[in-house]
């Protein structure tokens, strides 16, 4: 292998141009390919910035030529020359124009043959890809979305320093104040028996810094939760934090509108519209089925629930009967395309949502065809369209259930999926919306009582004040989200800023005086020292990071992610440990048997 020592990079392979024909130049990097034919080598030397030709002939020294010709894919070299017009041209790599003739090459490392071609667009399946990382990040796509990241992130810190926010850290070892996901808990070497959790958001020390004076406050904040993933989760993930003191839900949603607004103009060059469409929790759920909807399309829902609570048609009725609902949706012009055979896929999609099949019209050419036709009157059934809006070409898909959360789950989850099948969702269309008003509370049948639906620090409306305790189904949060073309790509609130209404909420959420005092006693005696109005806002900047740079999913934007049960297959972990760093810390294993 050759030294490093004495050689001095010039120039990154993808910078390269015409324009630096007849200069010297020096590149380093890996090797993407070589082709040898003969009395001429070629070899596409790859860096981050992209792939510049080696060119080796009849003019270059012979012991530099053999070694070139012992060049394999993913060999590390540097290489000195100079650039030169290429005769024939390429019109698929930026530097296409030009070539470097080689006068100096040096070998710093073979490589074995990696597991998968080291390509854009790789065919490797994503675990063979997440086990070998280094290698996949090496890939010109992966290079592209964490660089990404990183313009996302400057951009940011310059934003809110421009607004008069400060960066400041919060702790990551923290207390465990369980409520809603469960806690990453480390154990204690000095204090045996005691545990630090890894913090699932800053929540608490950012309303702490509010009380503290910093009036604005963000953080590029490292958070964990131990929960079960999917596309846009993670066990450790990474938010925008942010804190305002004397704000109102405009003051906050301002400064967002103005950060998006720059970041999609800065690293896109789109230019997002201002001020951002809100809707109420309530509107958003009732039009589209989810408080995340996705704006880019139509099919909304509409409420059957008065036409069909007397109908022969048991389905229908016993769900209005039962305090459900029946709404539908209507596929405008797209019967045609989707015959019985795709129906029948779709009434299976909906089962996933816990919905108990699908009830359809579909209407193509003068025909109408229906699932449910003979068990409703021809008024009911012509009352249905109507309510519909239906039309020769319309595909009306109904769904009723006992639960309305059912019923909002399927239909909303069943117009995203006939979007995508359609494809009609355009991925640079970026549709922004604030979902306003949420409950403050949401019922748990799992654990027989209320919780709070954001975090228990969430101000009511104030209209809503003195019903926390004795109305909670009712009673609206001042919460917000930002939501990006059906991702909720961020949420917060304006908080509690006095005592006397923080225990009520901790009260309408069955915490006693003890547990207060134990999880919370730090804010509860801070709140006493006089707190100002303050609100914020955290973004979900891996989910960000995704929407902008069209990935499928976060694990595309972060540099080594977790796998589905949140395991690193490269770094094969977690993994057992020494029985003495156990004994360190007090810890006996009590393992379930297998």
């Amino acid at each position: 292998m050759d030294s490093i020592t004495g050689f001095k990079r010039t120039n990154y392979c993808g910078d390269l141009r015409l324009c630096d024909a007849g200069k010297t130049v020096s590149v380093c990097g890996w090797v993407q390919r070589q082709r040898d034919l003969g009395g001429l080598i070629f070899v596409d030397l790859r860096d981050r910035t992209g792939i510049v030709q080696l060119s080796f002939g009849d003019s270059t020294d012979r012991a530099i030529f053999e070694k070139a010709a012992s060049l394999r894919a993913e060999f590390v070299v540097a290489a000195t020359g100079v650039v030169r017009e290429r005769e024939s041209k390429s019109q698929k790599v930026a530097t296409g124009d030009i070539e470097i003739e080689v006068t100096e090459l040096r070998l710093l490392a073979k490589a074995d043959t990696p597991p998968f071609e080291i390509v854009e667009h790789s065919k490797a399946n994503d675990m063979l890809r997440l086990k070998y990382r280094y290698l996949d990040l090496r890939r010109p796509e992966m290079q592209r979305m964490i660089a990404l990241r990183h313009k996302i992130v400057k951009v940011c810190r310059d934003y809110f320093d421009e607004q008069g926010f400060l960066e400041i850290e919060t702790p990551i070892l923290t207390k465990s104040t369980p409520e809603g996901a469960r806690d990453y808990l480390v154990p204690s070497r000095v204090h045996p028996g005691k545990f630090y959790a890894l913090p699932q958001s800053p929540q608490q020390y950012k309303q702490l810094l509010m009380l503290s004076g910093f009036d604005r406050y963000f953080q590029i904040a490292r958070c964990f939760r131990d929960e079960d993933l999917r596309a846009d989760r993670q066990p450790e993930f990474t938010q925008i934090d942010l804190e305002m003191s004397f704000v109102t839900e405009d003051d906050v949603m301002g400064i967002q509108e103005g950060f998006m607004k720059r970041v999609f103009k800065d690293i896109l060059g789109v230019d997002v519209q201002t001020p951002f469409l809100r809707m109420p929790y309530r509107e958003a759920m009732d039009r589209f089925g989810s408080d995340k909807p996705d704006m880019r399309f139509g099919f909304e829902l509409k409420d059957i629930s008065d036409i069909v609570k007397d109908c022969g048609f048991a389905v229908f009725a016993d769900a209005v009967k039962n305090g459900g609902s029946v709404r539908l949706i209507n596929l405008d012009g797209r019967a045609a395309d989707f015959p019985r055979k795709k129906i029948d896929k779709l009434q299976d999609f909906v089962k996933t949502y816990r919905a108990k099949g699908l009830a359809w019209t579909r209407m193509i050419d003068g025909a109408v065809t229906s699932s449910y036709a003979k068990f409703l009157t021809e008024d009911e059934q012509k009352a249905i369209l109507d309510r519909a809006n239906a039309k020769d070409g319309d595909l009306v898909l109904i769904v009723a259930d006992q639960k309305d959360d059912v019923v909002f789950a399927s239909l909303g989850a069943l117009r995203c999926e006939c979007a995508k099948q359609l494809g009609i969702l355009d991925p640079n269309d970026f549709k922004f919306l604030w979902v306003t008003e949420f409950p403050m509370f949401e019922y748990s049948e799992e654990e027989g009582r209320y919780q709070a639906m954001h975090h228990p620090f969430t101000a009511p409306m104030e209209c809503d004040a003195d019903r926390v305790l004795t109305d909670k189904a009712n009673v609206r949060a001042r919460a917000y989200d930002i939501v990006l073309n059906g991702t909720e790509l961020g949420g917060g609130s304006i908080r509690i800023s006095t005592p006397d209404l923080q225990e009520r909420a901790f009260q309408a959420l069955g915490i006693s005086d003890e547990d207060i005092r134990e999880r919370f006693g730090h804010l509860v005696d801070a709140f006493k020292f006089g707190a100002p109005p303050h609100g914020g806002l955290a973004y979900g900047l891996d989910r960000l990071c995704m929407l902008m740079a069209g990935a499928p999913s976060i694990r595309d934007v972060i540099a080594f992610p977790k796998v589905q049960n949140a395991s690193d297959l490269m770094m094969s972990c977690p993994d057992v440990v020494d029985q003495k760093q156990l004994d360190d810390l007090c810890i006996a294993l009590a393992l379930p048997q297998e």
